[in-house]
């Protein structure tokens, strides 16, 4: 009796994608979730610096105002009329948002004023100013 050898048989050896796929999909999913509730400033302040500041989780929304009174929010220049309808139509879409108040250390306090006297009126009562703990600088 002759035996035969068989070849092997070629089984499918490549790799399956589905759980990179699925992965890369979750993660894809998860960055345009979280990046949707982040409102940023869009300008760099230097904030001043205070002895008794305290570490609080950050706001939702954040508005920057600069050393010449310039107010931004979300990337964009605005004026202080703005700053209440904004922060209204955005307070009705999420109405547990806070916001921080990103004031430069040259501000006026005036300025600084108005625009927390701002997004009070628009309902959010929940407004804190940005500072440097332990009193560092920049």
């Amino acid at each position: 009796m002759q035996s035969r050898r068989h070849a092997p048989e070629s089984e499918d050896t490549g790799i399956d994608l589905a759980p990179m796929l699925d992965f890369t999909v979750n993660l894809l999913i998860f960055f345009i979730i979280t990046t949707s509730f982040i409102k940023e400033a869009g300008v760099t302040v230097f904030k001043p610096p205070a002895i008794t500041a305290v570490n609080k989780p950050s706001g939702n929304l954040l508005i920057a105002v600069r050393e010449n009174g310039d107010i931004w929010m979300d990337r964009r220049h605005i004026e202080l009329r703005d700053v209440r309808t904004l922060i209204e139509r955005l307070h009705i879409e999420r109405p547990k948002d806070t916001v921080v108040i990103i004031a430069d250390k040259e501000s006026s306090a005036g300025a600084v004023a108005k625009v927390m006297d701002e997004v009070r009126l628009a309902g959010i009562t929940d407004v804190s100013i940005a500072a440097n703990p332990n009193g560092g600088g920049g």
